[in-house]
C-alpha cells in the first residue's frame, strides 16, 4: 500500500510480526541435586590398632539392599541389635586416614560415638519425616515430637 503525504508517495511498512514464544516450557525452579554423602565428626573417636584417632567421617544414604542385606548376615540373625553395626558397616564410607570401613571398626567403636552414629543415620535417611508438629491441647504451645522408629531399619 502506498500512500501520500505531501506530494510523495511513501510505502507502507508493515509492522514486524510478533515473535513466536519459546517451545521449551518456563521452569519454575531449576532442580535441585540430591545431596547423598554426610560428613560427620564422632564425639569420642575410633582408635585404631596403632593409637590413632579417627573422629571425621563421612556416610553416605542407604538403599534398600543396604537394610535388606544384613538381615541374611548370621550375627544379626542371633542378635538383632547386632544390625545396626552391620549397617553402619556399609554406610561409613570414610572415617579418618583408615582405607577402610567395615562392621569390624564400627563394633570395636565407643557406645557413645556408635549412639551418635546410629542418630546421625536416621537423620539424614529419614529427611525429616520422622518428626511431627503437634501442640499441647491446654497451653496451645507447639513443638516437635519424634515418631520414628527406635533402632536402625525401623523408620
Amino acid at each position: 500500500m502506498r500512500r501520500q503525504i505531501a506530494g510523495r508517495a511513501e510505502a507502507k511498512v508493515p509492522a514486524p510480526a510478533p515473535e513466536p514464544e519459546a517451545s521449551v516450557p518456563a521452569r519454575e525452579s531449576e532442580p535441585r541435586a540430591l545431596r547423598t554423602e554426610f560428613d560427620f565428626e564422632l564425639p569420642r573417636g575410633y582408635v585404631d590398632e596403632s593409637g590413632t584417632v579417627h573422629r571425621h567421617g563421612t556416610m553416605r544414604l542407604a538403599t534398600a539392599r543396604d537394610e535388606l542385606v544384613p538381615l541374611r548376615d548370621v550375627r544379626v540373625q542371633e542378635n538383632s541389635a547386632y544390625l545396626s553395626v552391620v549397617l553402619l558397616g556399609r554406610v561409613i564410607t570414610r572415617l579418618g586416614t583408615l582405607p577402610v570401613v567395615h562392621d569390624g571398626v564400627v563394633e570395636e567403636m565407643f557406645a557413645s560415638d556408635l549412639a551418635f552414629l546410629q542418630d546421625f543415620y536416621r537423620q539424614i535417611n529419614s529427611e525429616g519425616h520422622t518428626r511431627a508438629a503437634v501442640s499441647c491441647p491446654n497451653c496451645k504451645d507447639t513443638f516437635e515430637v519424634e515418631i520414628g522408629g527406635s533402632r536402625l531399619g525401623e523408620s
